[in-house]
């Protein structure tokens, strides 16, 4: 989906649901806490009391739906520690660097995203071979091939391009082993071999050995503006707090784009216990 800010079209986030724990456990913790099994609607924690639960007992509470007990604890008690008993786990497809900026500040989550250091190969191929016959154009024609950016308007995009070929043709001048740091080993001696034939020497090199840790030495030339994927984890009391922070009209509008797009996608169970009037 696009969307039009401040005169820029962005794509939005895709977002997929991978796990959720269930909120039975986190019942189990509350009950545990004030020592009232007995009273739970749910059979299988009243049966708590009187023993430790088969394999097949943990399979049924980690299906539970629906917790009074919960419901009182979140919004009359606002006892929420017992939220932190329950994880949701989110793949996050096509948002920001300048989101995973945002992201990084709420302390609880565990988050991994896609890594520059490894993944950044395919641009430098195609600069190396721009120098040797394709020049700025091949360089800006291929990288646009790979849709990295989240805005979607192409002449804005190949002003992103421009920039990022103008900012490795500069390290180019300074470096005098620039190949080196570009190219593994075993592909160095394509450069002479395809000398002239870009589009030729870029398959090779994507398809030879990759530099190891590439991004290091290029990491400079991408922008806020990169896509980038990630999953993300948060127990349900931080889930809370980002929905209530992320999903709001003061949120940088990218950011409250992916709250929404993980909120659709988080089940009634969890949303019924941190968010007001869904």
């Amino acid at each position: 989906m696009i969307e039009e800010v401040y005169g820029i079209k962005y794509t939005k986030p895709q977002v997929v649901l991978l796990q959720d724990t269930g909120i039975g456990v986190a019942e189990t913790a509350a009950r545990t806490c004030y020592d009232s099994f007995s009273n739970s609607e749910n059979e299988v924690i009243q049966n708590l009391e009187k023993s430790l639960p088969s394999e097949e007992a943990c399979e049924i509470l980690n299906d539970i739906e629906d917790s009074a007990l919960l419901d009182d604890l979140a919004w009359t008690y606002f006892h929420h520690s017992i939220l932190e008993h329950a994880n949701l786990s989110y793949l996050v497809r096509g948002t920001s660097r300048g989101v995973l900026q945002e992201h990084a500040r709420h302390r609880i989550q565990a988050i991994s995203v896609r890594s520059t250091r490894y993944t950044m190969s395919g641009l430098i191929n195609a600069f190396v071979a721009s120098k040797h016959g394709g020049g700025e154009l091949f360089f800006v024609e291929k990288v646009l091939e790979y849709d990295m950016f989240v805005t979607a308007d192409e002449d804005y995009n190949r002003l992103e391009i421009a920039a990022m070929y103008a900012k490795l043709d500069y390290q180019f001048q300074k470096v005098e082993d620039f190949y080196a740091l570009a190219v593994a080993k075993s592909s160095l001696p394509l450069l002479e071999e395809l000398n002239g034939k870009p589009q030729e020497m870029y398959d090779a090199l994507q398809s030879g050995k990759k530099k190891r840790n590439v991004g290091d030495a290029f990491k400079h030339i991408i922008t806020d503006n990169v896509k980038v994927d990630m999953v993300v984890t948060f127990n349900l009391r931080s889930l809370k707090n980002y929905f209530a922070l992320r999903d709001s009209g003061a949120a940088y509008f990218q950011i409250r784009w992916l709250a929404q797009e993980m909120k659709k996608v988080t089940p009634k169970k969890y949303l019924d216990l941190i968010v007001k009037n869904k």
